[in-house]
């Protein structure tokens, strides 16, 4: 309908003796008259109408002349005469009256379906947290908002995840952010990220500081937009795919900011889910594809010219769960009977003339997502399964999940694994993504490091070969603590803001600015980096905004009374739903308090944690004594890890692999002192150690233990 339409609509709708579109009418004799207009139909509602009227006054009781007296969402109103007095017509769906006067606060009044006479009081219009001035952010000691650039980045990354389309997924538990299935490139000297149900990619200089850019090919509203992309760069085009089984075109463009590409062909031929597209140095194009619980990965050679196959179809990755504990289905490994596992994301990193097929299992929505690798000398196979497997493992900790990503190489020649990271809280496809330092050793072995995986790390800029040297060594300080808020809504509870758990969250009752947590440390810490944890409870968004931000302050008190401003980003307009805060200067201090400034979308101020990082007060915890590793006799693929607690640790690094010099898989725990592990290959030896984690931090490795096959 045209504008003109839709004002002809209210119109009509006024000359009526209604309440015309009513927000919220829900008597059961009303009807629609229909009026018949020179191009359309008019459908107006028609409703049993009454009188409702009574006295607006100020404080004191004094009439007020020219009051606004409204229906909450409704063009109907009507002033009130020399006597405050008001008439106003309604129906039974008008219960929310809403009144303004010049100097006093809105008022919201409620009233019931057979309440025909309602006296209105104004108050004084007064500064509250719902008018807070706008101002410009202050510089401290700790920090600048005037400069974003960091040294290090926390995991997940802290990249602005899109909003679920309006679909079935979001229905039963409301609005929530989601991003998956990763894979990343460099692209004219600039990192480039992309990932499932984006409309575009993440692009950054340094792997911790990300800007977004569009680039949409979404044709249904309710549908992801490039599912599982894939990309390559040949000279100065970038090449980019989603997956379909009935074909998408492959776009080419050397402008990608510009958020417009050509088609390099139409609908590809293949049903290529999940696709990589592989450019080989001498020239090669290669597809491998394949997201199934029942069918193999696929790998072939395709074209340059029109991407169709070239070479034969190979079959070359299926899962074996039966042997191999860590493809097992479940959120440990633990479920043999509900599904198959899925196997999906193919992956090839070449490296020293290797080919390294990585593959995401058991399943998107678990902990154990982990990629594994296959190795061979060409191509498209035979492929061999690499003996130390998952390549990237994270079952523990506060990100779990490493699964279905890619593998690239930074600007120095580093390498990096991107994954999809486990949330599965609203949806099971709700998700995020974490970031991972990668290597090869000498004997060619593939690893990825998770050991401290969502702590502080040194990003790109910092050319570390040792995967171990990206840890800065600051450690957790806020795991158990005490936190208080000004308002909880619900049930929620603000132990959640300290249990280091992604699936847990805390919300205020609202979102207004002014509402606040405070956490205390213990003791005065030394405070290195910050990171706050957004998420979204009775927000209401779906798919990409450009007006979406957070805003806060943060301070800092040795008392609980006296209280500094540290970071104040009360004017901040990026999208930061993971934040990160690296401090210029270490900061001691014992309590730490955030204020809500805004929040987008009209939800609440609500946080799954508040996670604080540097040094503490207390020794190092001591060695991990009496650990032990018992393998399951009738099944391999299982082990009852158990140790005794060390002093001052919050928690413990278990590290394992295929021989005392590749322990590169590491498994967090906290709170605990045991551990259900269920995801060896049965038919390989392992060995394991154990290390404590502390607020002063980390213990020496206790001696390594050997697990028979």
């Amino acid at each position: 309908m045209s504008g003109a339409g839709h004002l002809l609509t209210g119109l009509l709708a006024l000359a009526l003796p209604a309440s015309a579109g009513q927000a919220g009418a829900d008597t059961a004799d009303d009807t629609v008259k229909v009026v018949k207009g020179q191009i359309s139909d008019y459908y107006i509602p028609v409703h049993t109408t009454y009188e409702i009227s009574g006295t607006v006054t100020d404080e004191q009781g004094k009439a007020l002349e020219g009051a606004t007296v409204m229906f909450f969402a409704s063009p109907v109103h009507c002033n009130t005469d020399a006597n405050g007095h008001y008439r106003i017509t309604g129906t039974d769906g008008d219960k929310h009256l809403y009144v303004y006067y010049p100097g006093k606060k809105f008022a919201n009044v409620m009233r019931t379906v057979d309440q025909r006479v309602v006296n209105i009081q104004m108050s004084p219009k007064v500064s509250g947290p719902d008018h807070l001035p706008r101002k410009k952010a202050v510089a401290t000691t700790w920090y600048d908002p005037a400069q974003h650039g960091t040294q290090t980045y926390c995991n997940p990354l802290n990249i602005s995840y899109n909003y679920e389309p309006f679909n079935n997924n979001i229905k039963p538990h409301g609005s929530f952010r989601s991003a998956a299935d990763p894979m990343g490139l460099v692209y004219k000297d600039r990192y480039l990220l992309f990932s499932t149900n984006q409309g575009g990619f993440h692009y950054s200089d340094n792997l911790s500081d990300w800007d977004f850019a569009t680039a949409s090919f979404q044709r249904h509203p309710i549908d992801d937009d490039q599912c599982a992309p894939a990309a390559y760069v040949s000279g100065d085009t970038l090449f980019y795919t989603g997956s379909s089984y009935e074909g998408l075109p492959i776009w080419y463009t050397t402008d990608p900011y510009c958020g417009r590409w050509r088609q390099a062909i139409g609908p590809n031929k293949l049903p290529s889910w999940d696709p990589d597209l592989f450019l080989d140095d001498d020239g090669a194009l290669y597809l491998y594809y394949g997201s199934s619980n029942e069918y193999p990965l696929k790998a072939v050679q395709i074209s340059r010219d029109d991407f169709s196959p070239i070479s034969k179809i190979h079959d070359v990755i299926r899962l074996h769960p039966d042997i191999r504990g860590w493809e097992r289905f479940g959120m440990n490994n633990d479920d043999e009977v509900t599904l198959q596992p899925f196997t999906e994301g193919a992956f090839m990193t070449k490296y020293n003339g290797k080919y390294y097929l990585q593959y995401g299992a058991p399943g998107t929505e678990f902990k154990t997502y982990a990629d594994g690798v296959y190795v061979s000398d060409h191509p498209l196979g035979p492929f061999v399964y690499q003996k130390h497997n998952p390549m990237s493992y994270k079952p523990g900790g506060f990100v779990q999940g490493v699964g279905h990503g890619g593998t690239f190489a930074d600007k120095k020649g580093n390498y990096w694994h991107v994954g999809t990271c486990m949330l599965s809280l609203k949806y099971k496809f709700e998700r995020r993504i974490g970031l991972y330092p990668v290597d090869f050793d000498q004997d060619g072995v593939m690893h990825c490091s998770t050991a401290f995986g969502d702590y502080p790390t040194w990003n790109a800029d910092r050319d570390l070969k040792s995967t171990d040297d990206r840890f800065t060594g600051w450690m957790l300080l806020s795991y158990g603590k005490p936190v208080t808020a000004s308002s909880t809504d619900s049930t929620l509870t603000t132990a959640s803001l300290s249990d280091e758990s992604l699936r847990t969250y805390w919300a205020a009752k609202s979102g207004n600015p002014g509402e606040w947590i405070q956490m205390d440390l213990g003791s005065r810490k030394t405070v290195k980096a910050l990171q706050l944890n957004f998420y979204d409870y009775k927000t209401v968004q779906h798919n990409r905004a450009k007006d979406l931000y957070y805003q806060y302050r943060i301070l800092a008190s040795d008392n609980g009374k006296d209280w500094t401003l540290v970071v104040d980003k009360s004017d901040n307009d990026r999208d930061v739903p993971h934040d990160y805060v690296e401090l210029k200067s270490s900061l001691t201090t014992r309590y730490l308090r955030v204020e809500n400034v805004h929040i987008p979308s009209g939800g609440h101020f609500c946080l799954s944690d508040f996670r604080v990082f540097g040094h503490g007060d207390s020794a190092r915890p001591d060695v991990v004594k009496r650990f032990k590793v018992k393998r399951q006799a009738d099944d391999k693929r299982n082990a009852m890890i158990s140790w005794s607690p060390s002093s001052n640790a919050y928690g413990y690094n278990i590290y394992y692999g295929i021989a005392p010099d590749k322990l590169y898989n590491a498994i967090t725990v906290l709170g605990d002192t045991v551990y259900d592990f269920r995801g060896m290959d049965r038919q390989t030896d392992y060995y394991f150690t154990i290390e404590a984690l502390g607020e002063s931090g980390v213990s020496p490795r206790s001696t390594v233990v050997k697990l028979k096959q």
